[in-house]
């Protein structure tokens, strides 16, 4: 007779359209008691599932702050409840920004797997509960382990390093641009078929204030910076352009910024590829880097802020934090 070990997974519920339900005019609004909080999966016995209704927030209202209380609970759970694994409900749209803070935040010890809906609970196709009946075999495979922070929609499993939401409504809107998702889900199993490399994880006690994202343009000029060059700015990333390039005319606000020990990261607004010097030219990726601006490979910009975001919270400064932040993919 097969002997199955009975896993204890921790499901954090924090609000989004999965907690969400259309009104009689067709809106989607938040609901006093979340839903799926209540609703049965389909666990076969071979899991104790255990609830906390954390938050009930819209994603546009998660903050850093509100993803380290996440990351705390975590911890706490880890240390005190002897969980196997975790699963977070979470609204999409900021989804990915909150699992990559987990994953540069947290011991790659036990599964955390985050999921979402783009229907709501009470629309016709609502993809909620079966995204998380899927993220809750995700957290409970013993495959799991060792992956990092996961990303389970769609019956598919991404990394929360290059994961990112590319679709406003379509229920598959996460996609994994170059590498593609790390696993899938079968009726009956989870597979993984790629892994992740590592990537250095800090354990920060609090979160900075102050770090910032703008988006390179044609046309560009220096007063977005220039606005930012602020006692209170800790850090600018930027989307640049192309492989990771300016207008010349930011140029001398930039180098204001990196006057002042404001750190700046590059990365590109491409949808696929990296941040790379390669074009030498006033506003080129060579000359930027010579300046003294990161480039960062591998991450899109509201990453690449949440990775420059930990790295100044955890101290990091000079070539550490450059360091940290430049290189994504190692």
């Amino acid at each position: 007779m097969e002997v199955f070990k009975l896993k204890n997974i921790l499901a954090i519920h924090t609000g989004g359209t999965i907690s969400m339900s259309q009104n009689e005019n067709g809106e989607v609004v938040p609901n006093n008691e979340n839903p799926i909080a209540s609703q049965q999966v389909i666990l076969k016995g071979k899991i104790n599932l255990i609830t906390d209704e954390m938050f009930n927030l819209p994603s546009p209202h998660v903050t850093p702050e509100v993803m380290f209380e996440i990351k705390k609970r975590i911890q706490k759970a880890e240390a005190e409840e002897k969980i196997d694994g975790v699963v977070i409900t979470h609204g999409t749209d900021t989804l990915e920004e909150t699992a990559y803070f987990l994953d540069l935040t947290l011991q790659n010890t036990i599964p955390v797997v985050l999921t979402g809906a783009m229907r709501s609970s009470n629309e016709v196709g609502s993809d909620g509960l079966y995204n998380f009946q899927s993220a809750i075999r995700v957290a409970a495979d013993d495959q799991s382990y060792g992956k990092g922070v996961l990303v389970v929609m769609n019956d598919e499993i991404h990394t929360a390093r290059y994961v990112t939401k590319t679709h406003t409504t379509n229920v598959a809107t996460f996609r994994t641009p170059t590498f593609g998702p790390i696993g899938l889900l079968e009726k009956e199993q989870v597979i993984f078929f790629q892994s992740l490399i590592n990537s250095e994880v800090c354990d920060v006690d609090h979160v900075e204030k102050g770090v910032y994202l703008l988006k390179a343009y044609a046309g560009m000029d220096g007063m977005q910076i220039d606005a930012l060059n602020q006692e209170s700015t800790k850090g600018l990333v930027i989307e640049g352009l192309g492989a990771g390039n300016l207008p010349p005319k930011t140029l001398p606000a930039v180098q204001r910024l990196l006057d002042n020990n404001i750190p700046i990261v590059m990365v590109s607004r491409c949808y696929n590829g990296i941040a790379q010097g390669i074009y030498d030219y006033e506003g080129g990726g060579i000359q930027l880097q010579k300046m003294g601006v990161t480039l960062c490979k591998g991450l899109n910009g509201q990453k690449a802020r949440i990775k420059l975001l930990i790295g100044i919270s955890a101290g990091k400064s000079g070539e550490d934090l450059k360091h940290f932040v430049s290189d994504a993919i190692s």
